[in-house]
């Protein structure tokens, strides 16, 4: 299932005006992730789904290569012109199972925490994105209700998401798939 957006910044203010300007919304504070050393601001979408504008936090310092691609000078470079939405993010239910049924490698899991929200999110050891942002993320999130019921609901919501492959076979996971890896 569709999970959440992801728009990356060189810093939240940047990302939380650049958000502003495009939907006429202030984004609210999310947290801190201690393991990544970024941190970020969260508003629903749609039930079960939300947007998050991320950033690097200048006040910590990675236990690993950031997720996002967020160490990568290039991707840098690119926040450092403009805020830009950055991946797409997938919920599976068991995402150590999913992960071994995908042949390329995507990622591995990851424990992740944000304050006494904790979760599983698939991170290739160098932080690049799979096939350059066209293959999702994919997080697992512990039973209970998503994380976007307790976000806040602006009045943004997301109608339609499209996405196209620049090169051909530059995501062969993607091709091969048999069944949708997303529903609404």
């Amino acid at each position: 299932m569709f999970d959440h957006l992801t728009v990356g910044a060189s810093s939240l203010e940047v990302g939380v005006a650049h958000v502003q300007r495009c939907l006429g919304v202030v984004v609210p504070p999310g947290g801190a992730h201690p393991l990544m050393a970024t941190h970020n601001h969260l508003m629903r979408l749609v039930e079960g789904a939300f947007l998050e504008i991320i950033a690097p936090d200048p006040y910590a310092r990675p236990q690993r290569k950031r997720w996002f691609d967020l160490d990568n000078p290039t991707m840098r470079s690119r926040l450092e012109e403009s805020p830009r939405l950055i991946n797409w993010v997938v919920r599976v239910n068991d995402l150590t199972q999913t992960l071994g049924e995908i042949d390329e490698e995507v990622g591995e899991p990851v424990a992740v925490t944000r304050g006494a929200l904790s979760w599983l999110i698939s991170v290739r050891p160098d932080g690049a994105m799979p096939f350059d942002g066209a293959f999702p993320t994919l997080i697992e999130w512990p039973a209970g209700p998503h994380p976007s019921a307790r976000m806040a609901d602006l009045g943004c919501c997301l109608e339609r998401l499209s996405m196209s492959i620049p090169r051909q076979n530059a995501c062969p996971a993607c091709s091969r798939s048999s069944s949708p890896m997303i529903a609404s």
